[in-house]
């Protein structure tokens, strides 16, 4: 586990926004990750938290969890080092890679750029929470079925975002595709094999290779 600076102060979500440095948000409105940061925050919760570990509860796939945390630690950082929900990957580490993407009440954000303390009373979708015991979902028979993956690395996170983009439209145009996973990178450029996989599964025929939109 990671060393966390100390919080003599106490962590507000001003503070912890600015840790993440202008570079961070110049990639995030790049990647078109500029979706997440500061309507992630819940109003009821207080502004200002630690600077002592605290005990809170998450709803992660239907399942309440409690971890001890330190007021800094990010959702992405209880998913993986608390409750090794290791699908949600840590890349970027700044909010413009998409790799760490979950769904929160149905809506897509990046866990690395969310404090896990914002995520208490809400319901949070990882990767692992998708498939319904053995039966995957159509976005991953898709995703399978087009070879929309090398390296796998970034692919939890694609499908993350392909889920939430179905969600709000289930039969989304090429374009609409391609703008919907704008805040997602894949590191083996296999963008067109990830389009046809979402098309498919929204019940559209594949584009084939070297067709335009």
């Amino acid at each position: 586990m990671k060393d966390h600076p100390d919080q003599r102060g106490g962590v507000t979500r001003r503070s912890f926004l600015q840790t993440v440095g202008l570079s961070a948000a110049a990639a995030s409105a790049q990647a078109g990750a500029a979706r997440l940061i500061e309507k992630q925050a819940v109003d009821e919760a207080p502004d200002q938290f630690g600077p002592e570990p605290a005990s809170i509860t998450l709803t992660i796939n239907g399942r309440d969890h409690t971890v001890t945390i330190d007021p800094a630690t990010t959702l992405m950082e209880v998913l993986r080092w608390h409750l090794d929900l290791t699908g949600t990957k840590e890349i970027c580490d700044r909010g413009a890679c998409g790799g760490c993407s979950v769904l929160v009440d149905g809506r897509l954000i990046v866990s690395c750029m969310m404090l896990a303390h914002d995520a208490q009373g809400r319901q949070i979708t990882t990767i692992e929470g998708l498939a319904e015991g053995d039966r995957l979902d159509s976005i991953q028979e898709a995703f399978i079925r087009h070879d929309a993956l090398q390296c796998g690395y970034c692919t939890p996170g694609l499908i993350m975002a392909a889920k939430a983009l179905l969600s709000e439209n289930p039969r989304p145009s090429y374009e609409q595709i391609r703008r919907g996973l704008s805040g997602n990178l894949c590191r083996c450029g296999t963008y067109s094999n990830v389009f046809n996989a979402v098309l498919d599964a929204s019940g559209q025929p594949p584009l084939k290779e070297g067709s335009n939109a």
